[in-house]
Order: structure tokens, then sequence, then C-alpha cells
């Protein structure tokens, strides 16, 4: 038997150590957002969660918002199992409140679409010179609007709110505009439609004839991938009580676990670093077969 030079067996052990040990980034990804909890794909910070999502939902103060290139807007809910985030834009009418807006519109790479149940309520709209109003009806001459038929009731409930009711707005003011009509950049621009306002709802609560109750917001969908599958490595790493990130030049996968230390796999070796090298069972059998490769590589 003869040992490898010390040089070379130093130089083996810098190796190993660098391909075992864990990494350590500046800051731990966080599993909540005030009290809201942080699931992938989003995250709390730069390094956290999908990059595609990340440039849009943040959060900043505990507060978790959208961003797009019409405002940032609160983020009231996001429904995981169903991939739903529901937000609120502050400018918009309720049957609570009427207030003037420039509209709501998405960015048109944003991995975004609008949920089939939003309705848009386009409110106080120009009948003489909005667009939505451009049709002929070649019986009698006159402008009608381009909305959806069925819109009549929903409007005149929102106008029979309180708020609404005050401004002597007539029925013809108002129009339904829903998501598939946005066009394929989703932008919906009251300046150009020449709307004052609008409100936004995602669900009438079973309660179709009382605006009241209604639930106002907008809601959007959201996809994992092209093939939307929940990724393996991070459902792997969510598992060991990870948070699934990102790093480098092209965003590759981690697992960030607790201390802001990160891994290729998951937190299960972490953790039992964190425990005096406490392994798990089948992490003994990984590091046997290491060290007996390493002890045949030395003296043989």
């Amino acid at each position: 038997m003869k040992l490898k030079s010390s040089s070379s067996i130093t130089l083996l052990l810098f190796i190993s150590l660098i391909f075992f040990l864990p990494s350590v980034s500046s800051q731990a990804c966080k599993k909540t957002c005030g009290n809201q909890p942080i699931q992938y794909p989003f995250g709390s910070g730069p390094g956290c969660g999908d990059p595609r999502f990340q440039k849009y939902v943040t959060c900043n103060q505990e507060k978790l918002t959208l961003t797009t290139h019409t405002g940032s807007y609160p983020v009231d809910t996001i429904d995981y199992n169903n991939q739903a985030l529901y937000i609120q834009d502050p400018s918009m009418s309720t049957c609570s409140a009427t207030q003037p807006s420039k509209g709501f519109g998405l960015d048109w790479n944003a991995p975004f679409t609008f949920l089939d149940d939003n309705v848009f309520a386009l409110l106080d709209c120009s009948t003489s010179s909005s667009p939505l109003y451009k049709s002929k009806n070649h019986s009698n001459g006159t402008n009608v609007l381009l909305c959806e038929n069925e819109g009549a009731p929903v409007c005149s409930l929102l106008y029979s709110c309180s708020p609404i009711s005050t401004l002597n707005l007539p029925i013809s003011t108002c129009c339904v505009y829903t998501p598939v009509d946005l066009g394929p950049a989703f932008e919906m621009d009251l300046q150009k439609l020449q709307c004052n306002s609008y409100a936004a709802i995602y669900s009438f609560n079973g309660q179709e004839s009382n605006p009241a109750s209604w639930e106002y917001g907008v809601a959007l969908k959201y996809k994992f991938s092209v093939k939307n599958d929940y990724p393996i490595d991070c459902n792997v790493c969510e598992r060991s009580n990870g948070a699934c990130g990102y790093t480098g030049a092209y965003n590759a996968f981690v697992c960030n676990c607790v201390n802001g230390v990160n891994t290729t796999t998951d937190c299960y070796f972490t953790a039992s670093w964190n425990n005096s090298l406490k392994l798990l069972p089948w992490q003994i059998g990984t590091w046997l077969i290491y060290w007996a490769w390493f002890l045949v590589w030395i003296f043989f």
C-alpha cells in the first residue's frame, strides 16, 4: 500500500467539502408576508420563489403587492389549490364607494391571465363619444352599446347603490366588460374608452341581486410552467421545510433553508448539520459509501 501525497489528499478534501457542504446566502426566504402564507411560485424577496413572478408579486413592509404598468395593487389572498390570486384596486368603485379610475391592465408577458369569473362593469361612460357606443342601431339610427347584453342586470344593480345613485347617471352609461374582451394586451384603458370608473366583481357570493354582498376585486390565474406541473425539486424542498428559490446568472434552482442556508436539493442535510450531525437513515448510507470510496482512493 502507498499513501497518496499530502497535497493530493488536501485537494480532495477541499473539493469534497465544496461539493457536500451547503452554501450560505445573505437571507432566509420567509414563509409568510404579514399574515399571508407564501408558497412557490411566490417569494418574500429576491432569490425566493420563481424568478418569473418575483418582479410582479413582492412583499414590502409585510404587505403582499402585485405591480403592473398600471399601478400597484394589494393582494387580498392567494388560493394555492386553484392557482388564483385575488387583488384590490384602490381606485376601483364598489357598492360602498365610487371614485375616478384610469383602469387596470396586466403586462403582456406577465405569468397571469384573468379568471373566467371576473366581471368588469365600466361606469359613467360617454354615450356620445366612447368607442363602446360607436355601433349604430339601423332601425332608428341611435348608438348602441358594444357590451354583452347580460350586463344590464349588473349595471342596474350597481347603479342602485347609494354612492352611485347620487350621481344620477342613466343606466345607458354603464357597460359590462369581460376579461376576454380586453384583448391580447390585457388592457382596460378607461381614458381611451371614455369611462370615468369601473367595478370589478369576481364573485356574486350566491346573492346576485344584492350588490352590497358581492366580492369586489380582480381574480387572476397563474401557471407554474407551460405544462403547469409543480416542480418536483420544489416539492421535495418544501417537504423538508425549505423554501424554493433561485440563484446565479441562469436562475438555477436552490432550496433555501433556515438561517439562509442554500442547497441544490433539500434541507434534510442542514437539519442534521444543525443537530450535531445526527444524520437521517438515508444520509448514513450515503456517507458510508462516500467514505468507503475515499479510503479506497487513499490506500489503493
